[in-house]
């Protein structure tokens, strides 16, 4: 199944919405889209970062520098981080360097300076054209060697947005929220609009603010939160995480942040997760990681995210199995204005 993505409509078609959205759609998808296998991500050497290491068929190393715009000076970086890996070789187990490296550019294009910076080295360096296609409804990231013409295609699993249903009362979405959505199914898309249409327009204090670039919170200030949307980069998915008592708290009511699994607009877990994304997991996510690699007490609240029928039962809400985004938006805000 391929990794979903997010991306932005421009002036002249679509692009990802940044160069890590880029990097994350080809990593989680290299082996489909290339047939090279995924070895290292965002490796550092000698103070300076490898976007993506990968294997061939035969243990050869590619390096792969991406740029979602054209970048004058990508042959030099790939230079550098080629010296800097044959220096140290790091990966002797999996990596056959008596083989030549091999340095592969992805770039939407390719400034004239890049053919003149290739044509003069001994490196073998190849240019990767990407573009993203749309054909009716759907979308493909497509690579084409520039020099051979050769092309790769993939689909990208993307839900165009429909915004006529927000309330011509609020402000519209940020650019960055809706680049988010794009990866997320229909479904998913409305409830989180629907989900910030009613926290933006409960209460005139509560004001959307924008943190680095993977967090949108809603509240008065860091200190009065409500709600966030949190990016989660290798899942390319916004996470919601809203204010309210924590599962745990049995004897005095804690008001904790607490993550949502969603299934459209039905939370199906919850967890307390006080910052980040933690480390709380499904169960069957537990399960399906190796058991070294597991927590050895992973089955505890502390680590494993409460079915929502268990915490709606403990907020004594009601007894329904079905636990509604809009029903814990409703408590969080009232949580909210009691302690404004």
């Amino acid at each position: 199944m391929l990794a979903g993505a997010a991306l932005r409509k421009t002036g002249t078609g679509w692009e990802f919405a940044s160069e890590a959205a880029l990097e994350d759609f080809v990593w989680d998808n290299l082996q489909q889209l290339s047939g090279l296998k995924p070895l290292k991500r965002q490796y550092a050497v000698k103070g300076e970062i490898c976007d993506i290491l990968a294997l061939n068929e035969t243990r050869q190393l590619v390096i792969l520098e991406l740029k979602n715009t054209e970048d004058r000076y990508v042959v030099q970086q790939l230079t550098r981080y080629y010296d800097n890996l044959l220096d140290e070789k790091p990966f002797q187990e999996q990596i056959d360097y008596n083989q030549p490296v091999r340095l592969l550019a992805i770039a939407p294009s390719f400034h004239r300076h890049n053919l003149i910076d290739r044509k003069h080295t001994k490196l073998i360096v190849d240019f990767l054209q990407v573009t993203i296609a749309q054909i009716h409804e759907d979308f493909h990231l497509q690579l084409q060697d520039t020099d051979t013409n050769q092309t790769w295609s993939i689909p990208i699993p993307y839900q165009k947005l429909d915004i006529s249903t927000i309330s011509s009362n609020i402000s519209e979405p940020p650019q960055l929220l809706l680049d988010w959505l794009g990866a997320c199914t229909g479904e998913e898309q409305q409830a989180i609009l629907k989900l910030r249409e009613k926290i933006i327009s409960f209460d005139e204090r509560i004001k959307e603010e924008i943190e680095g670039r993977n967090t949108i919170r809603y509240g008065r200030g860091k200190a009065k939160p409500v709600a966030e949307i949190y990016y989660q980069r290798n899942k390319s998915k916004p996470i919601i995480f809203m204010w309210l008592p924590t599962p745990t708290s049995w004897r005095k009511e804690v008001i904790g942040r607490i993550r949502l699994w969603l299934d459209g607009s039905v939370v199906t877990h919850v967890g307390h997760v006080p910052e980040g994304m933690g480390k709380m997991k499904l169960e069957s996510e537990w399960k399906a990681m190796p058991q070294e690699k597991r927590p050895g007490n992973y089955h505890h609240n502390k680590y494993s995210a409460f079915q929502a029928g268990t915490y709606n039962k403990f907020l004594q809400q009601d007894f329904q199995s079905t636990v509604f985004l809009e029903s814990l938006a409703d408590l969080s805000l009232g949580k909210w204005l009691a302690r404004i």
